[in-house]
């Protein structure tokens, strides 16, 4: 077997090109190395960007507008109505029927409390008006059998039986 030995010229370029190459390959891994952290801090950028746009959304008005607003139960079936009638705002508590059984009312000529029953006739009312507060209470047929009522004055209280008859007055 016969060895060569290179000869001391080819070994120093060799060695030349071989540090060249080395000096090539790190100049491309500082090149890689800060486009990869360019890369991660865009990404870090655009997540705290999106992510505090998405939190002072979640911050901001909690103002909700609409025109009406329906509270259903667990069947799709409609318990509870909020939405403005020609003369103001209403909301509406409804029975399993969907029957309204409470209602309140802030209407121009003032605010109404009604109390209504399975048939949705009025059994029980409280308003407030410009002359004053009014409680009514209704006979089983629908008809007005009380009426309290204060304004500039005094109290009045009137009493009817169920055909609407006024049975007694005071004062």
């Amino acid at each position: 077997m016969i060895s060569q030995t290179p000869d001391l010229a080819a070994v120093v370029d060799h060695l030349g090109r071989l540090e060249r190459e080395v000096r090539r390959e790190k100049r491309r891994n500082r090149w890689l190395l800060a486009a990869v952290g360019l890369g991660v801090m865009g990404v870090i950028l655009a997540w705290t960007l999106a992510n505090t746009a998405t939190t002072a959304q979640a911050q901001g008005s909690k103002v909700i507008r609409a025109n009406q607003f329906l509270l259903e139960d667990e069947n799709g079936k409609p318990r509870a109505s909020l939405f403005l009638h020609s003369d103001g705002p209403v909301l509406a508590l409804l029975d399993e029927n969907g029957k309204p059984r409470a209602t309140l009312a802030a209407a121009k000529a003032g605010l109404a409390l009604s109390l209504h029953d399975e048939m949705s006739r009025t059994r029980a009312a409280l308003r407030l008006d410009k002359d004053g507060p009014v409680v009514s209470l209704a006979c089983e047929n629908g008809t007005t059998c009380l009426r309290l009522s204060v304004n500039k004055d005094g109290p009045r209280l009137v009493l009817w039986d169920e055909h609407g008859k006024a049975i007694w007055t005071e004062p």
